[in-house]
């Protein structure tokens, strides 16, 4: 997967975060988990794309563990939702599937980051 394809997944996968905010009961713990929710299930994308304009390896690499910190938030909050009955299970599957793909994938790139002599994609500079 391209630099570019990543950051296009993420930036759906945020705005799918963004359906299941709005779909939360506006009751007291709806509302806390979508404060919660909106900015940990939107942080992903901008800190993945900030890192591939990183100046440094180093800078990348961090820029990219901030991402997939935010991904493994969003996971919790996700499982949460259905623990708590604030939406069926089935609505939030789907997108717990494509969080656990993504935080794979970046966890892979932070490995890859790390790794000597690694540069951020010039594509995305």
């Amino acid at each position: 997967m391209s630099p570019d394809e990543l950051s296009d997944r993420l930036w759906r996968f945020a705005a799918r975060v963004g359906k299941v905010v709005d779909a939360l009961p506006d009751k007291r713990l709806g509302r806390h988990v979508a404060g919660q929710l909106v900015r940990c299930g939107t942080a992903a994308p901008p800190n993945y794309d900030e890192g591939c304009a990183a100046e440094s390896r180093r800078d990348f690499a961090h820029k990219l563990s901030i991402a997939l910190k935010e991904l493994k938030e969003t996971r919790g909050w996700l499982r949460f939702i259905p623990i708590a009955e604030l939406l069926p299970e089935k609505r939030v599957t789907n997108l717990l599937d494509e969080c656990e793909q993504l935080i794979k994938i970046v966890a892979k790139s932070v490995v890859t980051a790390k790794r000597k002599g690694h540069q951020p994609p010039e594509n995305l500079k």
